[in-house]
């Protein structure tokens, strides 16, 4: 397997007021001339990670990397109001119009596969593919198995 590619830093962040009195946390990482992609984080209640924006060539990607609601260095933390999936949906949107995205790829991971189908299904116009991975959409037999004795602790006896 190829190595992913070499960790950098972000070339701006922006502090993005949504709906009070959430504040998000983004950052641009690769070519700000190269094709959009935005990094959806898994949760829900899980931030960005490091090494989600190592799967993209910086030299051909603008990588955009946020913390949901309540997540990570997004304000304030673990707050749950005004916290549910149409609302995360409207800040990926949102948060396309500040950085004047036109069109961008979405990489969802776990939760961040549900919102990142959401928001393909509301703005189909804005997306120009969608890389999905480890599909986690929160349906009722998903969560049983993932939390329920005879589930994931089958295979993850520690967990």
């Amino acid at each position: 397997m190829p190595d992913l590619y070499p960790d950098i830093k972000p070339y701006v962040t922006h502090s993005l007021k949504v709906d009070p009195p959430h504040v998000l946390h983004v950052e641009e990482f690769g070519n700000p001339s190269g094709l959009p992609v935005a990094v959806v984080h898994g949760g829900p209640g899980a931030g960005s990670e490091p090494y989600q924006r190592r799967f993209f060539d910086p030299d051909i990607y603008r990588i955009v990397v946020y913390d949901q609601r309540g997540c990570g260095k997004s304000t304030p933390h673990a707050e749950l109001e005004g916290n549910h999936t149409q609302a995360l949906v409207d800040d990926l949107e949102r948060i396309r119009e500040h950085l004047g995205i036109e069109r961008w790829v979405l990489f969802g991971g776990s939760w961040g596969s549900a919102l990142s189908l959401v928001y393909a299904e509301t703005h189909p116009q804005r997306v120009l593919g969608l890389v999905l991975r480890g599909i986690f959409l929160c349906r009722p037999t998903e969560i049983e198995w993932f939390y329920q004795e005879g589930g994931a602790s089958r295979i993850f006896p520690d967990y």
